[in-house]
C-alpha cells in the first residue's frame, strides 16, 4: 500500500493528510484559554511587580510564552490569556508579541478579571475565572475549549490531546503525567478503568490516601522499571472540554470556584472523563526553587526541556538587539541572551538575560541574571558613577553565586553575594534582597552598594 501513489503521494499519505485535515477543521472551533495564575506568593520577589506568566525565563523569554507557543505550534490560535494580579507587565508582553496577520483569525487576547453588575467579585479560583469571562465568548463558535495554565514549562503538541478527546467521544480530557512518590502528594492524582476513563480524583491526598491512588502505569506504555518509579497518575492542570458540557458543571454549582477540587471531582459522577497521558518533560514552575532548578538546566549540555527545537519554537517579543559583545571571557556551560557587554567575566552554569552588563572581574556561578529593560548610555553611566550610584548591572570584581539577579538591577563593586552561612529564608531590611530556599533574590531595580556582603 506503500508504494500506491495518489496524484504524487502514497495511499498512507493521503490517509494521514486526511485526517489531519478532519483534525484541522475540529480545531477552528477550539478556543484556548490560559490561566494567569493567583497572586504567585511562593514566586516572591519575583512577582511583586509582575503576575507569574510574565516572570522572566531562560534569559529572554516570559513564563506566558510557553503555553502561546504551544498552541501556536498546535494550530490552535484563538487564545485569550486571563490575568488579575500585577497584570500590566503581562498586558505590555502580549500586546508587543502576538500579532497575527489581518487575514487570519488568530489572536492572543488578554481578559483581565472585571467587576460587572452580575458579578461584583474578582476571580476565585480557576473555575470561577472561567465562569466569568463566558460573556466573552459568546460571539465566538466555540465547540471545545482547552484551558492551560501560565505558569508551567513543557512542550506539548495539542493536536495529540485533543485528539484524544475527541477519538474517545469525551466530554472532559485531563493531561496526566506518571509521577514520582516524593512528587505525588502535591497534585490531584486520578485512576482510569481499561478504556482510559477516570473513575476516581483525588486532589493532593496524603498518607494513606496517597498510597491508594497507587496504579499500573505499564498500562499507559510505561516500562515495568518506570512504573515502579512513577506509580501515580497526576494532573497537569490543564483541560480539554467539550464546550456545551462545561456549561453545565459550572452553571450546575456556582459554589464551586477551583477545577481540580470541584468541577473534575463532579464530572467524574456524571460525564465521560478521559485521560490523556503526557510522559514527557513538565516541570510547574511555582516556587522559587523549582524556578530557580528549571532555569539552570536550560543551560546543561543536554538539557531536559530544549528551546533549539526548529519544529517546534518558542516565540517571544523581538527585540533587534545588537550581538553580545564577550573580551577575554570565561564562559561555560551558561546561556548569553543578545546585547550583552561582558568584559573578563568569570561564568559557570548560568543564565546571563538581555542587555546584561558585566565588568571587569565578575564572577558569576549557578545564578540567574534577567538582564536589563534598556541600555544605559556611557555619559548616563558616568553620570551615576559620579552620584555614587552603580550602572545597572554588576560592578568590577563582584562574585555572584547561587542567585536570581532580577531585572534593571544596579550590583556595584566587590560585592560579594554568596550566602556564605546557608541561610534559607530571610528578608534584607531595606528590601535590597531576599533569601528563598538558601537562593539570594535581588528584585527588580534594587540597588547593591559597592563591597556590599550577603
Amino acid at each position: 500500500m506503500n508504494g500506491l501513489l495518489v496524484s504524487g503521494y502514497s495511499v498512507r499519505a493521503c490517509l494521514n493528510l486526511v485526517t489531519d485535515i478532519g483534525l484541522m477543521a475540529k480545531t477552528d472551533n477550539v478556543v484556548a484559554v490560559i490561566l494567569g495564575g493567583g497572586a504567585g506568593s511562593r514566586l516572591f520577589p519575583l512577582t511583586r511587580e509582575r503576575s507569574k506568566p510574565a516572570v522572566p525565563l531562560g534569559g529572554k523569554y516570559r513564563l506566558i510564552d510557553v503555553p502561546v507557543s504551544n498552541c501556536i505550534n498546535s494550530n490552535v490560535t484563538q487564545i485569550f490569556v486571563l490575568t488579575q494580579y500585577n497584570s500590566a507587565s503581562l498586558n505590555r508582553h502580549i500586546s508587543r508579541t502576538y500579532r497575527f496577520s489581518s487575514f487570519s483569525t488568530g489572536f492572543v487576547e488578554i481578559l483581565a478579571a472585571e467587576q460587572r453588575n452580575d458579578s461584583p467579585d474578582w476571580f476565585q479560583g480557576t473555575a470561577d475565572a472561567v465562569r466569568q469571562i463566558l460573556p466573552h465568548l459568546r460571539s465566538w463558535n466555540v465547540k471545545t475549549l482547552l484551558i492551560l495554565s501560565g505558569d508551567h514549562l513543557y512542550r506539548m503538541d495539542y493536536r495529540d490531546f485533543l485528539a484524544r478527546h475527541f477519538d474517545s467521544n469525551a466530554d472532559v480530557t485531563i493531561s496526566v503525567i506518571p509521577s514520582r512518590p516524593q512528587d505525588a502528594e502535591g497534585f490531584g492524582l486520578l485512576k482510569t478503568d481499561a478504556t482510559g476513563r477516570i473513575i476516581e480524583f483525588k486532589e493532593k491526598p496524603k498518607g494513606e490516601a496517597l498510597e491508594a491512588m497507587r496504579v499500573d502505569t505499564t498500562s499507559f506504555g510505561l516500562t515495568q522499571a518506570e512504573s515502579l518509579k512513577r506509580p501515580f497518575l497526576a494532573s497537569m492542570g490543564i483541560y480539554v472540554f467539550d464546550y456545551p458540557k462545561l456549561l453545565e458543571l459550572l452553571s450546575a454549582d456556582e459554589s464551586a470556584v477551583d477545577f481540580g477540587g470541584e468541577i473534575i471531582p463532579a464530572a467524574i459522577k456524571s460525564y465521560n472523563v478521559q485521560a490523556h497521558l503526557f510522559n514527557d518533560y513538565w516541570e510547574d514552575i511555582g516556587t522559587i526553587r523549582a524556578f530557580y532548578q528549571a532555569n539552570l538546566d536550560l543551560a546543561s549540555p543536554l538539557p531536559k526541556f530544549n528551546f533549539f527545537d526548529v519544529e517546534s519554537p518558542i516565540y517571544t517579543r523581538s527585540r533587534y538587539l545588537p550581538p553580545s559583545k564577550l573580551h577575554d571571557c570565561d564562559i561555560d556551560n551558561s546561556m548569553v541572551s543578545e546585547g550583552c557587554i561582558m568584559n573578563g567575566v568569570y561564568a559557570r552554569n548560568s543564565i546571563i538575560g538581555l542587555r546584561s552588563r558585566l565588568d571587569v572581574g565578575v564572577r558569576v556561578e549557578n545564578s540567574i541574571l534577567m538582564g536589563s529593560d534598556s541600555f544605559e548610555t556611557i555619559d548616563e553611566i558616568s553620570s551615576n558613577l559620579a552620584n555614587g550610584q552603580p550602572h545597572i548591572g554588576i560592578g568590577e570584581h563582584s562574585i555572584v553565586k547561587r542567585a536570581i539577579i532580577d531585572k534593571n538591577v544596579r550590583i556595584g563593586k566587590n560585592v560579594r553575594l554568596l550566602n556564605s552561612s546557608g541561610i534559607e529564608k530571610l528578608d534584607g531590611e531595606d528590601g535590597s534582597y531576599f533569601i528563598r530556599e538558601g537562593i539570594i533574590i535581588v528584585p527588580k531595580g534594587a540597588t547593591v552598594p559597592d563591597g556590599t556582603v550577603i
